[in-house]
């Protein structure tokens, strides 16, 4: 049952920052059928372990398997498109400054409206030239199963999902500035993750280690939910576009 008190405290929270850091994961987007990474790991691709499928390993040994296996997910992300969790993060912006750090690579929360996105995890989105590291960013739409793969427009090279992979470093500039803004934030909304992944779980515990306000949307409970100013024991697509609308009514009232 929803705790009025609750919602209301992370309401007058928001309310009172200028500047929000929001962490987001696989929950959020799972709210539009978007399977996470194992979830999807059914039917056909049951037969397959992650590093059958997300290593450069994968990749070097059968590029065609792991390709169809990112085709199918894009196709799963297409169909799924944007749910109320992201867009009531994006209308976050009328009132505060919001940066966004996500772990999840479909793309959405842009899709969705936000303006300041750091991609933890990547873009699935995205060809990254397997050779000369350039990238193109693919319109977001259902895939072609049968298309040939994927080469580079600059050097002809075999081109691979612009994701971050089991063995890979994230991202150092989506990192850092992640870490920069849980210093800098007056509010931390944490959205639909575990907080089991790391690195990315350590920013959450940064951020209840310092002074910002630390808000956590999560139907179940977290390694950190008895930690937090706030925990909202709700789906983001329910929780977030209330607190939107208590943030609308306190900001009208001043």
């Amino acid at each position: 049952m929803r705790s009025t008190h609750t919602m209301d405290t992370a309401a007058n929270a928001l309310a009172n920052s200028q500047r929000l850091l929001v962490l987001s994961g696989a929950g959020l987007s799972a709210e539009s059928g978007i399977p996470t990474f194992r979830e999807a790991q059914t039917g056909l691709w049951a037969q397959f372990s992650p590093q059958d499928l997300a290593t450069p390993e994968a990749f070097a040994a059968d590029p065609e398997r792991v390709w169809a296996w990112y085709r199918w997910r894009r196709t799963l992300i297409a169909r799924g498109g944007v749910n109320a969790g992201h867009r009531a993060i994006a209308a976050l912006e009328r009132h505060m400054a919001v940066v966004i750090a996500t772990q999840n690579v479909d793309g959405l929360q842009t899709t969705a409206g936000s303006h300041d996105v750091s991609e933890l995890h990547g873009n699935i989105w995205v060809d990254r030239c397997s050779s000369c590291s350039a990238e193109s960013r693919q319109p977001v739409a259902e895939a072609d199963d049968d298309a040939p793969l994927p080469h580079c427009e600059e050097c002809g090279a075999l081109t691979r999902p612009g994701v971050v992979w089991f063995g890979e470093m994230l991202p150092v500039d989506a990192l850092e500035r992640a870490q920069a803004e849980v210093e800098r934030c007056d509010c931390v909304l944490v959205v639909g993750t575990s907080n089991q992944v790391y690195p990315a779980a350590a920013l959450v515990e940064m951020a209840v280690a310092g002074p910002a306000q630390v808000i956590e949307v999560n139907p179940q409970a977290t390694a950190v939910s008895n930690a937090v100013d706030v925990h909202i024991p709700e789906s983001a697509s329910v929780a977030l576009p209330s607190l939107v609308d208590r943030l609308d009514a306190l900001r009208s009232a001043r």
